[in-house]
């Protein structure tokens, strides 16, 4: 079965919410993602700590299978995609690089506090690189979570997870948390922790369910449907 986004509207324009942790804006021909730590495994290595090598490869497969079903003609990357200096071994360098020759979009990283170790990227990954934000449309691009005025913001850092129980059953899966200035995108890494989020009133949860996305039902309201 094809992964399956949900349709959200936000001020009369509408974005979709991927299921491979991407927001897709149709408008702008923009995907976004946040938090994806490139190098995180190879970091962890140098400190003796052994973590398998195929996260690169299974996060790059999820990108690419995004940028596909969106048809995306631009990539931003919404803060934090390295995870540290050392983790920038010549072989990501390479990896990244030989995965950037088959995709031909413009990429831009928006720097997040991960990022700011880099004076440059790789020039072979043909990305630019702003900071502290970048500003489309009604949207403003950043990688901390804070209101702008005159604009949405969407983010990353937080790495939201919601927490879901049916009696003795329980399940912790990535989401997107949507509040009324700023959205929050879910770590596009799938080897990253999260922080579980308690939504107030007027938020909105969707998680990341497999190939859908599921706005999860406010303890305030009994609304909840599955992505078209």
């Amino acid at each position: 079965m094809a992964a399956r986004g949900f349709p959200v509207r936000l001020g009369g324009t509408e974005v979709e919410l991927r299921p491979e942790r991407a927001l897709y804006w149709p408008e702008g021909g923009v995907l976004a993602v946040a938090d994806l730590h490139w190098g995180k495994p190879e970091s962890f290595h140098q400190h003796g700590i052994p973590l398998p090598p195929e996260v690169l490869e299974d996060d790059l497969a999820r990108l690419s299978a995004a940028l596909r079903a969106t048809g995306a003609r631009r990539l931003l990357l919404v803060g934090d995609l390295v995870h540290s200096r050392r983790g920038l071994t010549p072989e990501v360098v390479r990896r990244v690089a030989d995965w950037r020759t088959g995709h031909d979009v413009e990429m831009v990283l928006v720097r997040g506090n991960h990022d700011r170790h880099l004076d440059a990227l790789p020039a072979a990954w043909r990305m630019q690189m702003l900071e502290p934000h970048l500003d489309e449309g009604p949207f403003r691009f950043a990688h901390h979570p804070e209101p702008a005025r005159g604009h949405y913001v969407w983010a990353g850092h937080i790495h939201p997870t919601v927490r879901l129980s049916t009696g003795a059953d329980r399940l912790r899966l990535p989401c997107f948390h949507l509040g009324e200035g700023v959205g929050v995108l879910p770590a596009f890494s799938a080897f990253t922790g999260g922080m579980d989020i308690r939504p107030r009133v007027g938020e909105r949860l969707f998680a990341i369910a497999g190939d859908f996305v599921v706005e999860v039902p406010s303890p305030r309201s009994s609304r909840g449907t599955q992505g078209r």
